[in-house]
């Protein structure tokens, strides 16, 4: 356990059953976890340790996240696998990119996509309210693993934020699915590559485990809950939250660019 007072201990907390809220309804809960835990650690400790425990809490509360769905939602487990699956080996490699370049060249490009996918959701009322009735044809199977697995896999291994964020629009957009449904299909894909992700910064031996498991907790209490409250409110809610992660994620991100 990390020597932090009891005060941030309960932040971090309190921060997790947030950030598991959001990443069960539409992803990037990491937008509020792992900054927090950047900012609780005492001073000095290695950026590794907060990403590692922040993996070490995320995979719980997703996996309390993606039960909860797969038990209510129409969604399939075995394609989410696949995704899951090809998503772990384009973060793997992705992460042996980051570890060789500047990822500061690519954030303005992530920038103007998000920008771009924000206004396309605005203006398209329709997007994801409802999943398509006709069968989803092979080709676009092919182009959700090859994309919503291995392209969002790398960027999740090169850069991270709002990984979970682009799953749901990339499964929305390619397997005409309704918004609850790939939120909760990209609740599966990510506990593949959180898994994968865990593993490393585990044998790195960069995880405060303690802390980890008290927030956990919270985060499977926020996660669950976030998973009940898509379901009840459907696709049009969904819609609000996701707007609102993806401009958070641009101001987040421009931020890290220009500000800080």
């Amino acid at each position: 356990m990390p020597d932090i007072s009891l005060t941030m201990v309960v932040v971090l907390c309190l921060a997790s059953l947030a950030a598991g809220w959001i990443d069960a309804v539409v992803g990037g809960g990491g937008l509020l976890l792992l900054p927090a835990l950047l900012l609780g650690l005492p001073g000095g400790t290695s950026a590794a340790y907060a990403l590692g425990t922040n993996k070490a809490v995320a995979i719980v509360g997703t996996s309390g996240a993606a039960v909860t769905y797969a038990r209510k939602a129409p969604v399939d487990v075995r394609l989410a696998v696949r995704i899951g699956l090809a998503a772990l080996a384009g973060s793997t490699a992705g992460a042996f990119v980051a570890a060789g370049m500047s990822t500061d060249v690519l954030k303005p490009v992530v920038m103007v996509v998000l920008v771009g996918v924000g206004t396309f959701v605005i203006l398209r009322p329709a997007f994801g309210t409802a999943p398509s009735a006709e069968p989803v044809p092979p080709r676009r199977v092919l182009a959700a693993i090859g994309l919503a697995g291995l392209g969002i896999g790398f960027y999740d291994g090169l850069i991270g934020p709002g990984t979970g964020t682009f799953l749901v629009l990339a499964l929305t957009a390619l397997l005409h699915l309704d918004l609850v449904t790939a939120s909760a299909t990209a609740k599966i894909v990510n506990c593949c590559t959180n898994a994968g992700a865990l593993a490393t910064f585990a044998w790195k031996g960069t995880v405060y485990w303690q802390l980890a498991a008290l927030m956990a907790v919270f985060n499977l209490v926020g996660g669950t809950v976030g998973a009940h409250t898509a379901l009840k409110r459907g696709s049009g809610f969904v819609r609000v939250v996701l707007l609102t992660v993806v401009f958070a994620l641009v101001a987040n991100l421009a931020y890290q660019q220009w500000v800080a």
